[in-house]
């Protein structure tokens, strides 16, 4: 599938197309509030960060977002465990402090439903990766959400991430990606976002009861929700997995 990949940087007037494209996220995983008041701020306050693809037609078929950051710092050093929650809150207090980046991490790829299959995410993923260079940083990270770990949601994340076939590339379509892109498997971060909400907020996302005291298979969802109806609310700690690309 030919496209044409361009920045909200060098388009501006694209921004709202790109932010309407369609997705397949889970419902639930759009309410993590770090995500809520970070993720719509890349594309208006870090435009060279966003990246999305056209077809012939013109149509926006994906896009890519990603954020600078100071990660080689006296009170940082390793990639956090709170993973995508924390990169983010990173990546806008150093713009706001005027903290020079020394790091850049991606943050999403999402490709219009209709058009996946085509490779789409491998070519969003080398985008990142040359805009990064472009950039000057010499490495891209990732807090990466394996595509299929909601089909093994009590699979311990740690040894699903290090699962591999036969010829040696990762069990998971979204990681083997990354590791055919040059990414290596760095550590899990355990608590990468995290979802909370009442009851009925959770019916009404997922559709389930959310009933019973105990922990709810969610589908799309990576691990079990944790749900305590005397409490009345319930809540989702999503893992995700350090990918480190050199660049």
């Amino acid at each position: 599938m030919e496209v044409k990949v361009s920045s909200l940087a060098e388009r501006p007037e694209m921004r709202e197309r790109v932010l309407g494209m369609a997705d397949s996220w889970p419902e639930f995983v759009t309410e993590d509030l770090v995500g809520n008041a970070h993720y719509g701020r890349i594309s208006g306050e870090l435009p060279e960060h966003v990246l999305f693809a056209e077809d012939e037609r013109g149509e926006i078929v994906a896009h890519a977002h990603s954020v600078p950051f100071a990660l080689h710092t006296e009170d940082r050093g390793e990639l956090p465990a709170r993973g995508w929650d924390e990169v983010l809150g990173w990546a806008f207090s150093d713009l706001r402090r005027g903290v020079r980046p020394d790091t850049c991490s991606a943050i999403s790829v999402v490709v219009d439903p209709r058009f996946q299959g085509h490779g789409l995410s491998a070519r969003m993923l080398s985008a990142m990766r040359d805009n990064a260079r472009a950039h000057g940083f010499s490495e891209v990270v990732a807090p990466v959400r394996p595509s299929a770990k909601h089909l093994e949601p009590h699979t311990p994340i740690e040894e699903y991430a290090r699962r591999v076939r036969p010829d040696g590339l990762p069990h998971d379509p979204w990681l083997r990606v990354h590791v055919r892109a040059g990414a290596e498997v760095h550590a899990v971060a355990p608590a990468s976002m995290t979802v909370s909400g009442s009851l009925e907020q959770w019916r009404r996302w997922t559709g389930l009861p959310f009933d019973t005291r105990g922990d709810v298979e969610v589908p799309g969802a990576l691990v079990p929700v944790r749900c305590e109806p005397e409490r009345g609310y319930a809540v989702y700690v999503e893992p995700n997995v350090w990918m480190r690309h050199a660049l």
